[in-house]
């Protein structure tokens, strides 16, 4: 009697936005001392991983034209680095269902490249637990450790090295979606043309993590900071308008996340972010406009996937 073949596990990663990122000078290695509050957001990746003999990639949904599927791309450079540490010989095709915005400041790649190393991990029985996977995240990049650990948190050397914060509450944003992206090192780069001083060490406000953990957004929207906004500006001078429509539409704050472009806008509840959303769209500022809760769980596995017929 046939065997049915594995149907394959489906892994779902948040996108994130940040609170707070405070950027320090530039070090001998090219990269920069962060200081950072990460927050997931309901905004996902999906990556579903099916038994194969090599490994491969497929990319749809939202800015899939634009995602590499050689070995540059994050989530095969996950599995690969599983096999590598795990020894295993498993193959695996993977399939990525894209929401998150490319090169957007909301660490799409970095949630596919966790959803592929849990859904690996899972389809190939290499027993790694949620430690060692972010371990793992962390020799592919800065976030993608906060991916599979999801919810919010503090951020520390290069957004790395986490530790939970506590957070209350449901928190709304709306976020304005741009076309084209931003490059990251451009951003930096940007950012130290446009130094006078040497920045001093970064470091988390304490007013944000009591507002978290009060579950206040009104507080917490006087503290939301991103270090990255002039350099942003200086590349894509259109997110000005996009700041100035977020705070006519009266968003309680207004952040850019990441290195941008996408902007966050706080609202006080649904019904709120509903209408801060309408206006913005009114504005024509931005691509899309987005809803969205936080915060949300890291990667997970969900319901196993159907078999085909």
């Amino acid at each position: 009697m046939r065997t049915p073949e594995h149907p394959g596990v489906h892994v779902r990663a948040p996108g994130k936005i940040n609170l707070a990122l405070r950027v320090g000078a530039r070090e001998p290695s090219g990269y920069h001392p962060l200081a950072t509050v990460f927050q997931a957001v309901s905004l996902s990746e999906d990556v579903v991983a099916r038994p194969a003999e090599g490994l491969s990639l497929t990319v749809e949904g939202r800015g899939c034209d634009l995602v590499p599927v050689d070995g540059t791309n994050l989530a095969l450079r996950a599995a690969e680095l599983l096999r590598t540490v795990t020894g295993t010989t498993a193959g695996a095709a993977l399939q990525v269902t894209k929401h998150v915005p490319v090169a957007g400041g909301m660490a799409g790649g970095s949630a596919d490249a966790a959803a592929a190393l849990l859904a690996c991990d899972q389809l190939w029985g290499t027993g790694l637990d949620r430690r060692e996977l972010v371990e793992l995240g962390a020799e592919l990049g800065a976030d993608v450790p906060f991916a599979l650990t999801g919810l919010t948190a503090v951020g520390a050397g290069h957004g790395d090295v986490l530790t939970s914060a506590m957070s209350r509450g449901t928190y709304h944003w709306v976020l304005a979606l741009q076309d084209e992206g931003l490059s990251t090192p451009r951003v930096f780069a940007a950012f130290d043309d446009l130094l006078e001083d040497e920045p001093p060490a970064p470091e988390v406000d304490e007013g944000l993590l009591a507002a978290l953990l009060a579950g206040d957004p009104h507080e917490l929207a006087r503290h939301l900071v991103n270090d990255l906004t002039d350099a942003a500006v200086d590349l894509m001078p259109a997110l000005d308008d996009v700041l100035a429509a977020s705070a006519r539409a009266g968003a309680l704050g207004t952040v850019l996340s990441g290195s941008g472009p996408t902007v966050a806008a706080l609202a006080l509840d649904a019904e709120h972010a509903a209408s801060v959303a309408e206006v913005l769209r009114r504005a024509e500022v931005a691509a899309e406009v987005l809803v969205v809760t936080a915060p949300a769980p890291g990667a997970r596995v969900l319901e196993p996937v159907r078999a085909p017929l």
